[in-house]
């Protein structure tokens, strides 16, 4: 590509996050017209194959449609979820049948022949830096050989460590390399945490919906499940939250205030003072799962409820197998005044993480090289959110919600007219198709109706035919028409 088509190719995609920003505040209402071409051409100082470009990008993404002889419109918008289901504080458990679905959702997942729409998992090399993380640990084994031949022990790579402490500033962390723990994962992250903060028959707060794997891991440490109301637009309620810490009803609580799965919502900024401060006053400890945090679309990045944290009541845990490298498995933990509990769980438990893995990923991050690959999946994930909201609307029932995520990839769904998603799930099975219905992440029936979709796949003819599949069943199932904004 010369210069000139990489100038060319950055001004028409800077045109179309511009608009489509627009569209989203509303400065573009559902149905008014975008300015002519040559008009926008003549606003922006850009040529008219510029304009156009960028006009068939927002296409794409579902956000405009072209009308003949009439110009270029907004869309009629994907109706957002609103607050529904239960909403009083309960404590409930998972029974056999639930984690029996989670089983058949695993591995339906898991089988080659399924078409995944909704697996929280990039599918493709493409979603990750594959080829930069091979040169770095390439040349890493030139310059140190014996690195595979010596055992990695606690408290595990200290470079590694100290770009995490480096990089939780940009969520408002102040941290020491010394106060990271590194973990087998976020998984294990909340493992040991549970286990730091709690003894079997302590009751957890945990959001709803929520990654419904934290069911049978809560289940299998004895403890009890208290769900509590989550608005689908900004989180977790404090409120409810604030009468269970005043009854005295809850010994740890599990959230996530940036992009949270399912939802894909964060709280606002003073919504995360304000449950830093309920945990700190009640002495009760968070753990706060920040996996998508880094993938919000903001810049600054919103920060952490860790970064409010003022007597170390707050354990904030990540990873980077969304972002970098699935197969490495490396998270991380920062404990708060729970750190030395942690720390030696993590020795008895699996001793340290693997040398060489941790120090080619210490290196990337040290490198730059992270940074660079974070803007690019913001900016794609961001548009398949909005191309994904787009086949929603024209082949799924009319009527069917979503939230509109501030990061991330995944989402929720609710359809219309009683549509029993595991009903659905089973029946796309027969086709191949895999998703996740919503009765997997809530213990209420708040979910049934309901499904998590994922869009972390590239947007080729089989994903979109199983897509366009999904809403064209349960159009079939609710016998009501679909959308065809």
């Amino acid at each position: 590509m010369s210069i000139i088509d990489a100038q060319e190719s950055t001004l028409y995609h800077q045109l179309a996050e511009t608009l489509a920003e627009a569209i989203h505040n509303g400065t573009y209402l559902p149905g008014s017209r975008l300015p002519a071409i040559r008009r926008c051409a003549s606003n922006h100082q850009l040529s008219v194959n510029t304009v156009l470009t960028a006009y068939r990008i927002l296409e794409d993404r579902g956000l405009i449609e072209a009308r003949p002889q009439s110009g270029y419109y907004v869309r009629g918008r994907l109706p957002s979820v609103k607050t529904s289901g239960d909403r009083q504080a309960k404590v409930r458990s998972p029974g056999s049948e639930k984690l029996d679905l989670i089983d058949a959702v695993f591995a339906a997942q898991n089988h080659p022949d399924y078409t995944n729409i909704s697996l929280a998992c990039p599918q493709n090399s493409d979603f990750f830096p594959t080829a930069k993380i091979s040169r770095i640990m390439a040349s890493l084994l030139r310059r140190e050989p014996d690195l595979i031949g010596r055992y990695a022990l606690p408290p595990g790579s200290q470079r590694l460590r100290r770009e995490i402490a480096r990089r939780a500033m940009d969520l408002g962390m102040t941290l020491t390399a010394e106060e990271v723990t590194l973990t087998h994962g976020c998984m294990e992250a909340l493992q040991l945490a549970l286990r730091a903060i709690t003894t079997p028959g302590d009751c957890v707060g945990i959001e709803t919906p929520t990654y419904f794997y934290l069911f049978p891991l809560l289940a299998s440490l004895g403890l009890k499940v208290v769900e509590i109301p989550t608005d689908p637009q900004h989180g977790l309620s404090l409120d409810a939250l604030e009468l269970l810490l005043q009854e005295n009803r809850l010994q740890a609580l599990i959230a996530m205030p940036n992009v949270q799965n399912p939802l894909g919502c964060s709280m606002k900024l003073q919504d995360k003072k304000r449950l830093a401060k309920l945990v700190n006053r009640y002495k009760v400890p968070l753990i706060e799962d920040g996996l998508y945090a880094e993938l919000q679309f903001c810049w600054p990045l919103s920060p952490a409820v860790k970064a409010f944290d003022t007597d170390g009541w707050v354990l904030h845990c990540a990873s980077y197998t969304k972002t970098v490298a699935p197969d490495f498995h490396l998270g991380w933990i920062a404990a708060g005044r729970f750190s030395k509990e942690l720390a030696r769980l993590k020795s008895v438990s699996s001793l340290a993480e693997s040398r060489l893995l941790s120090e080619t990923l210490g290196l990337f991050l040290e490198s730059g090289g992270y940074d660079h690959h974070l803007r690019s999946m913001r900016r794609r994930y961001a548009a398949q959110l909005d191309e994904v909201r787009g086949i929603i609307a024209r082949y799924f029932p009319l009527g069917t919600q979503a939230t509109m995520p501030g990061g991330g990839y995944v989402f929720w769904v609710e359809l219309p007219g009683k549509v029993d998603t595991v009903d659905l799930f089973h029946r796309l099975l027969q086709e191949k198709i895999c998703l996740t219905p919503g009765a997997l992440y809530t213990l209420s029936d708040r979910g049934n109706h309901a499904l998590r979709l994922s869009c972390c796949y590239p947007f080729d003819e089989r994903y979109t035919w199983a897509l366009k599949r999904t809403g064209a069943l349960a159009c079939e199932i609710s016998g009501i028409a679909a959308g065809k904004l």
